[in-house]
């Protein structure tokens, strides 16, 4: 019997071939340069023509414009090798990625088409998304998988929330968290399984030894308090009970990347890269937990989760996703670490921004300077293999 082709007879550009194709592509330049508009704007240098106030309208772009595209064009090229059903690529991706781009254009030229207007355009995507990704994990009978959609649905309702609390409250704080708050249990649950799996691969191959400690009941606790302590900040910011509990799980995190065995893989650079963007988590619990608890600036943790674990994480994902299925080796080339070290060391200096006022406008350059740097890197790096066809059956 001859082999189940993974993609169907495709003769269109290549940019639509696979689904992390196109929302890799524009999503991660799409970051860097949006950093490098919003210090434009933090400095008084122009204003952008949204409805949203422009902390606001920043935040919303990295959490709920950029992640969401990196989030898409993981599910995409995931859920095939989950279900074993054939990807989605041709004009229903094109479609898929119009809609990201149009609410893209709809936020920021939110105050020239309406508030309402763009909530309705941009409000679409992720539940574009959820549909979909719902659809192939139930026909390819992948249920347990089921609870990756409800996190996409989670974020597609913070989304929406974002857009009413912005107009009515005139600042979008709860929603942040919410947002916040699912992307980073989104890493916890994926980054629970690959950064293990392949620490583990190539352990067994380049370094034996020690192997990463197989999922079990330790990572369901670690999870299920990181997500607890996380909902919890949500409603209860401030609570000396929220405090302690981010600090349990900032202090669970940490134990369970310990048992990853990432230091045997250090002079691996792909796999290496994830275990520092995972060690941003257990980072951010802490100082979110102690800014709860009125001992750290509430910044300090916000940006150690998002730059650090979101920011390092999605680059990590995307370029090593990008290689693998390209037909590329599976190797770090002197760019990619480039891109690696910029990332790690933007959210550092943005952390000590939180923490060093009296430098806080210098670090706060450099870190947005070096963030756009990897973000615009991986867009010059990675962007040929993204536009071409895979050199082999990728």
């Amino acid at each position: 019997m001859a082999p189940i082709p993974r993609l169907k007879p495709y003769a269109g550009p290549a940019l639509f071939a696979y689904g992390f194709r196109p929302f890799f592509l524009f999503g991660a330049p799409y970051a860097g340069a949006m950093i490098l508009v919003w210090m434009c704007v933090f400095t008084g240098a122009f204003a952008v023509p949204t409805a949203f106030a422009p902390r606001d309208w920043h935040v919303h772009e990295m959490l709920y414009g950029y992640v969401p595209a990196v989030v898409t064009g993981f599910l995409l090229t995931a859920i095939p090798n989950w279900t074993g059903r054939l990807p989605l690529q041709g004009g229903p991706l094109l479609i898929l990625f119009l809609a990201w781009l149009a609410g893209r254009v709809a936020v920021t030229f939110s105050d020239t088409i309406g508030w309402l207007f763009a909530l309705a355009i941009d409000g679409g995507f992720l539940l574009l998304v959820a549909a979909a990704a719902a659809r192939e994990i139930i026909a390819g009978a992948n249920r347990s998988n089921l609870r990756v959609v409800l996190l996409v649905g989670l974020l597609a309702a913070g989304n929406i929330a974002f857009h009413l609390e912005a107009h009515f409250s005139g600042a979008a704080d709860t929603s942040t968290r919410v947002g916040l708050a699912v992307v980073i249990v989104l890493i916890m649950l994926i980054g629970g399984r690959i950064v293990p799996s392949f620490t583990h691969n190539w352990l067994a191959r380049e370094n034996p030894g020690r192997l990463p400690v197989p999922f079990g009941r330790f990572d369901m606790v670690a999870i299920a308090l990181g997500a607890a302590a996380l909902a919890l900040w949500i409603v209860l910011p401030q609570a000396t009970v929220t405090g302690l509990a981010l600090l349990a799980a900032g202090a669970l995190h940490a134990t369970r990347l310990g048992r990853w065995a990432g230091d045997r893989a250090a002079r691996e650079r792909l796999v290496l890269i994830l275990h520092l963007g995972y060690a941003f988590i257990p980072v951010g619990f802490v100082l979110t937990g102690m800014a709860a608890l009125d001992l750290a600036p509430a910044a300090a943790g916000i940006h150690a989760l998002a730059g650090g674990a979101i920011g390092t994480m999605t680059l990590a994902v995307m370029t090593r996703a990008s290689l693998g299925h390209t037909g590329r080796a599976l190797v770090a080339s002197r760019a990619t670490q480039a891109i690696y070290a910029a990332i790690v060391l933007a959210a550092l200096l943005r952390i000590a921004a939180a923490i060093a006022p009296a430098q806080a406008m210098l670090l706060l350059a450099i870190a947005g300077l070096l963030w756009s740097a990897a973000f615009l890197g991986f867009g010059a790096a990675y962007g040929p293999m993204l536009l071409t066809a895979p050199q082999r059956g990728a």
